[in-house]
C-alpha cells in the first residue's frame, strides 16, 4: 500500500510540474497573438513553442492516466475520494488547456492573415506606384477606381443571385395557385355529379345508424352479464 501511495504522489509531483510548465509556454505562445508586426509564415520558435505545448498535453493525457489506473487498484478507503477528486481537477486543467492552445492558434493564424493581407494591399499600391513613378498620386486613383470594379463586379454576382432566387420563389408561388386551382375545380366537378351528395348523405346516415345499433348491443350484452351474476 506504500508503494502504491508514494507513486500516486510522485505521479501527482509530476502532473502538477507539467502543469506549471504549461501555463508558462502558453505567456510566450499567446504573445505572438498580439505582435503588431508579425512574420508572414512561423518562425521556429513559434513552431518549437507549440510542438512544446503539443508534447507536454500529451505526457499530462498519460499521466492522468496511470493515477486513473492506480485510483482503480486500490480498494474503497477514505483516501479514494479525495484522490479521485485530484484526478478529475487534473483532467479538467488538461481540457481548459486543450482548448486555450486552439484559442491561441486561432488567435495567431487570425492575426497572420490580417497582417499578411494588409500587406498584399500594400504591395499593390506600390507595385502602382512604380508603373507610373512620374505621378504617384494618379496611380494610387487608378487602384482606387481597380478596387472599385472589382467591388462592384462582386456586386453584380450578388444581384444575379437575388434575382435568381426571387425567380425560383416566384415559381413555387405560381405552383402553388395552380395546385389550389386544380383542388377547387376537382371539388367543383364531384359537386356536379347527379346524385353524390345524396349518396354521401346516405353513406353517413348507414354509419351512424350502425354505429347505434351496435352501441345497443353491447350495452344489451353487459345488462345481462350483470343479471345474471
Amino acid at each position: 500500500m506504500s508503494s502504491t501511495g508514494g507513486g500516486w504522489a510522485q505521479l501527482r509531483q509530476q502532473a502538477r510540474s507539467l502543469e506549471t510548465q504549461t501555463e508558462t509556454l502558453f505567456h510566450t505562445y499567446s504573445q505572438y497573438a498580439s505582435m503588431s508586426n508579425i512574420p508572414p509564415k512561423p518562425t521556429e520558435e513559434e513552431q518549437r513553442t507549440e510542438a512544446q505545448l503539443q508534447d507536454i498535453l500529451e505526457r499530462r493525457e498519460t499521466l492522468i492516466s496511470q493515477l486513473s489506473r492506480l485510483l482503480d487498484s486500490e480498494s474503497a478507503l477514505n483516501t479514494s475520494a479525495l484522490k479521485s477528486n485530484n484526478l478529475s481537477r487534473h483532467r479538467e486543467i488538461l481540457l481548459e488547456h486543450r482548448r486555450e492552445l486552439t484559442r491561441l492558434g486561432n488567435l495567431i493564424t487570425t492575426a497572420r492573415s490580417r497582417a499578411n493581407l494588409l500587406s498584399s494591399v500594400r504591395d499593390d499600391i506600390s507595385a502602382y506606384h512604380n508603373s507610373n513613378p512620374s505621378n504617384p498620386a494618379q496611380a494610387e486613383a487608378d487602384y482606387m477606381l481597380d478596387e472599385r470594379t472589382r467591388i462592384e463586379r462582386s456586386h453584380g454576382v450578388a444581384d444575379s443571385v437575388l434575382s435568381q432566387a426571387y425567380a425560383v420563389n416566384e415559381s413555387f408561388g405560381v405552383q402553388r395557385e395552380t395546385l389550389a386551382s386544380v383542388n377547387r375545380r376537382i371539388v367543383g366537378a364531384a359537386s356536379q355529379i347527379p346524385g353524390i351528395n345524396s349518396l354521401m348523405s346516405r353513406i353517413g346516415a348507414k354509419k351512424r345508424r350502425d354505429g347505434i345499433i351496435l352501441a345497443s348491443f353491447v350495452a344489451f350484452c353487459f345488462l345481462l352479464l350483470l343479471w345474471f351474476r
